[in-house]
């Protein structure tokens, strides 16, 4: 919807005076409590994609992002006292939200391969939002290039806190001759840890099948590595050469050691030699990431191949294999690398990535993609992101196009949660959300925005949509996996893994996913061992 400039304006004026009340008012609390405000930030749907500050009807904009005095205090407002550690919430008044979008899932499919095997996960393999991202979403959707911004709420158990769910979403992946032609090179692992069943014979199979989906004018290249790196099989156009990219693929044997670095290294120049102007070029790099030869520092490794990335716009998607996973490794090199992870363990993971997943979203609709969401400081107390922490932006960069964001294509969701503790009572606007992203062609930046308001919140979870209620469900199973020991995890309102199970089970009957239903099994793999 087109804005005046007088529209555009007015809600920085607005914000202004709201800033400078509510400035007051904690300078009050302070004398009065010697405590310290925590609140965060929001989102809804509707906004412009001008770059400007989006406004609501309380004046409470997407805004150019304030200085704050930091600190790190959770001390309770209103009375009301929470038993939630300090360094689980927000640490400072700070009301901004802000941080790169991530379509990443390789956490949670290694935690449910780790779960089958009758273990644990490391706590530390585990990321929130890559369990979250895991399932499909109930968004609306654009009709072309960039987001829509959904954004809902439900009340938890837990007094005054509640989950709010900001979820973005791009068109719809088109299968069609739309697409632009993708230029691939794949970099596979066959070092000796490969030979393991499930993984280098897995990634054969896969790409096997891939490549008969692929289109005419689609170009393969494949780079192998172990000890050293080579390309096996230059830039090749699918156009009557399949069978000389299948040969090239049942030749793939496992070597020796694992030098990973000269494999992204020579993945790179391989790429960047069959560069093709107007297609979609991608590094797709398939390991255990257990690196133990060359370089096995992800930054120095990108640091190599910056040019490429740089000045070709070469992004890198990561396909994790094996019971072993360099999980570290490899969601670092993805993250820097301008791409995402996934993990498969079995056939049908690896058909969803290789066969479905990747033909389809070959195409970017969003490049540098970041996302800032701000709490109203006059109904919200506290808030806390769950996930995101190696994706987090400084505030200011909001609106520094020169900054990294997330690289998005067609078909895309991706959802943040949130955990908010309302004030007592409180009435009125929560949050503003807002995503910002570059135009894929043409680099120009673009911005949509949304609100929500406390009427808008569900009661309880249980009166929330099927979808929202799975995100929750997924986020409190990857909370009790972080706080082994603790089943009832670190989130308010986190039910513990028996309860959590039945609700899984329960929403994989009402929604008739399989998706979910390996969710239910997961958690009742956890349960057990918990």
């Amino acid at each position: 919807m087109e804005t005046s400039h007088t529209d555009r304006t007015r809600p920085a004026q607005e914000y202004a005076r709201h800033r400078t009340r509510h400035l007051r008012a904690t300078l009050l609390a302070l004398t009065a409590a010697g405590g310290l405000l925590l609140t965060g930030c929001s989102a809804g749907g509707g906004g412009q994609s001008d770059g400007s500050n989006a406004s609501n009807r309380t004046g409470f904009p997407a805004p150019a992002p304030a200085t704050t005095s930091g600190g790190d205090n959770s001390s309770e407002q209103d009375g009301e006292q929470t038993n939630t550690p300090a360094d689980k919430i927000a640490p400072s008044p700070d009301y901004l939200s802000t941080f790169a979008l991530d379509v990443d899932t390789a956490s949670y499919g290694y935690a449910r391969r780790v779960l089958a095997d009758g273990q644990l996960p490391d706590p530390s393999t585990i990321r929130p939002e890559e369990f979250v991202n895991s399932f499909r979403q109930d968004y609306d959707r654009p009709d072309g290039n960039g987001f829509t911004v959904t954004v809902d709420g439900a009340r938890t158990d837990s007094a005054n806190w509640s989950l709010i769910r900001v979820g973005l979403a791009t068109r719809t992946a088109d299968d069609s001759d739309e697409r632009p032609p993708a230029a691939l090179t794949f970099v596979i692992d066959v070092s000796g840890s490969m030979a393991e069943t499930g993984r280098l014979d897995l990634a054969k199979k896969s790409l096997d099948e891939m490549t008969d989906r692929l289109r005419d004018d689609d170009s393969v290249a494949l780079v192998t590595f172990s000890d050293e790196a080579e390309t096996v099989l230059p830039m090749t156009r699918l156009d009557g050469h399949r069978g000389k990219v299948h040969h090239a693929i049942d030749e793939l044997e496992t070597q020796s050691s694992t030098n990973l670095g000269a494999g992204v290294e020579t993945g790179y120049a391989t790429a960047t030699e069959g560069l093709r102007e107007g297609a979609t070029n991608r590094v797709v790099l398939i390991s255990d990431g257990l690196a133990n030869t060359g370089d096995t520092n992800a930054d120095s490794i990108l640091e190599r191949i910056a040019n490429e990335r740089r000045d070709h716009g070469i992004t890198l998607f990561g396909v994790g294999v094996g019971s072993d996973y360099g999980d570290a490794l490899m969601e670092k090199l993805a993250d820097k690398g301008d791409g995402h992870t996934a993990y498969v363990s079995d056939d049908a993971g690896a058909r969803k990535v290789f066969v479905d997943q990747l033909p389809q979203n070959i195409d970017l609709t969003a490049r540098d993609a970041k996302a800032q969401v701000a709490f109203d400081p006059e109904t919200v107390a506290q808030f806390r992101l769950i996930g995101y922490e190696d994706r987090k932006v400084a505030d200011d960069d909001f609106r520094d196009d020169n900054v990294d964001g997330g690289e998005i294509g067609p078909g895309h969701t991706v959802t943040a949660l949130y955990a908010v503790r309302t004030r007592p009572g409180a009435d009125g606007h929560l949050a503003t959300a807002s995503v910002r992203w570059l135009d894929p062609n043409t680099r120009a930046p673009h911005e949509e925005s949304g609100q929500l308001e406390t009427d808008a919140l569900h009661d309880s979870l249980a009166g929330a949509s099927p979808r929202f209620q799975v995100t929750a469900v997924a986020a409190y199973f990857a909370d009790s996996l972080r706080t082994q020991g603790d089943d009832s995890g670190s989130l308010p309102g986190n039910p513990g893994l028996d309860e959590l199970a039945d609700r899984a089970h329960t929403l994989a009957k009402r929604t008739e996913d399989k998706d979910v239903q390996q969710l239910a099994e997961a958690i009742d793999e956890a349960s057990r061992m918990n």
